[in-house]
């Protein structure tokens, strides 16, 4: 009879914990100073999707925090326990994003302001543009070989943050180079309609992931490569 793998070993599991520990680390304290100069640079350009990207930053805080108390318990079984709890901050914190970014969208597009030139915002999204896909796939990575569905949720969030960095970018230089004051308010609603499918995934994804099974055993058939079951998009 085939014995059924029921994930890594735990030499392995503590190992890829501490690594999701230190890339929620290098995540928190990038999007600290992300949304600071994004706030800043949004306020001072009357930017909403600038605004809505620095407050993304804010929850992708919030997330990676989540995340980072759940992952802090030494023993396995707390941490899933902590699971489900994690996964509903995560979820929340999208639809958050989304209700603020499109009332403001909303507004602007009905002629409350326009959006100036920003140089910094520019930047700052050049900048997450390159830096936020490697944060992300190292971290869906080891979430997926763990089965740690609010580590690849929150991976997710963080390459949510690398779409909406090309969005804003851009929107910034289309408003920038052509005068196109609608497309700032534009990309913050594209902004908004992400973030309201990532919190969907996240809010259903407490039951889709499981540790990776061993090849050739019948967990294996019955899931993905990593470890979902048929239909599931969590890790997806």
């Amino acid at each position: 009879m085939t014995a059924i793998s029921l994930g890594p070993s735990p030499a392995r599991r503590d190992l890829l914990t501490k690594r999701i520990r230190l890339l929620v680390a290098a995540t928190i304290t990038y999007n600290v100073i992300e949304a600071i100069v994004a706030i800043t640079a949004g306020t001072l350009a009357s930017s909403t999707a600038l605004i809505g990207f620095g407050l993304d930053s804010v929850i992708e805080v919030s997330s990676a925090a989540a995340v980072a108390w759940q992952f802090s318990a030494s023993d396995h079984e707390v941490r899933e326990a902590r699971e489900r709890r994690t996964l509903r901050i995560i979820a929340v914190s999208f639809f958050a994003l989304a209700a603020y970014v499109t009332v403001d969208a909303i507004r602007a597009l009905m002629g409350t302001g326009e959006a100036e030139h920003s140089t910094p915002g520019i930047v700052i999204a050049a900048l997450s543009l390159a830096v936020m896909p490697f944060l992300s796939a190292a971290q869906r990575k080891a979430g997926r070989e763990l089965g740690s569905a609010t580590a690849v949720a929150d991976s997710k969030q963080t390459l949510l943050c690398t779409y909406l960095s090309a969005v804003l970018l851009v929107g910034l230089v289309a408003n920038s180079l052509l005068g196109w004051s609608w497309a700032d308010p534009i990309a913050a609603l594209v902004i908004a309609a992400v973030a309201v499918k990532e919190g969907r995934e996240a809010w259903r994804g407490d039951a889709c992931c499981g540790p990776i099974p061993t090849a050739g055993t019948k967990a294996a058939a019955e899931t993905d490569a990593c470890g979902c079951k048929p239909g599931c998009t969590c890790c997806n």
